[in-house]
């Protein structure tokens, strides 16, 4: 009998021994677990603030360009505004100068065809 105890009691033991081993383990690997995430929040941290910078900064770069692009075709509008103005003022007064010069020719044109003559009538 003594040896059905003795087996019940390894038993048991064994029973306790197994339980608080597996719960060294889950502590063990919950502490681990822990740190881990600690360090890749921390990480993700960084890596987010650095990327934050950097978008930032290109943010600021493009920003620049842009506003030297938008200078740039502001000027180059504005010299061919002047330019086409011009020219379209130059050629108004060059159809101004040949809508004179037409009506001088129709007077020109009349003056050589003189006034209507009436019909000659012929008389017996």
């Amino acid at each position: 009998m003594v040896a059905v105890i003795t087996t019940v009691v390894s038993a048991a033991t064994l029973l306790v021994a197994l339980a608080a081993g597996f719960g060294w383990m889950i502590t063990h690997f919950d502490r681990r677990l822990d740190r881990v995430e600690t360090g890749l929040g921390d990480r993700i941290d960084r890596v987010e603030e650095d990327l934050s910078s950097r978008i930032n900064e290109v943010d600021v770069r493009l920003t620049a360009r842009i506003d030297q692009v938008d200078e740039k075709l502001t000027a180059r509008i504005d010299q061919v505004d002047e330019k086409l103005t011009g020219r379209i003022d130059e050629m108004g007064e060059r159809i101004g100068g040949l809508a004179a010069e037409v009506t001088d020719l129709k007077v020109a044109v009349a003056r050589l065809e003189g006034p209507s003559r009436p019909p000659l009538q012929l008389t017996r």
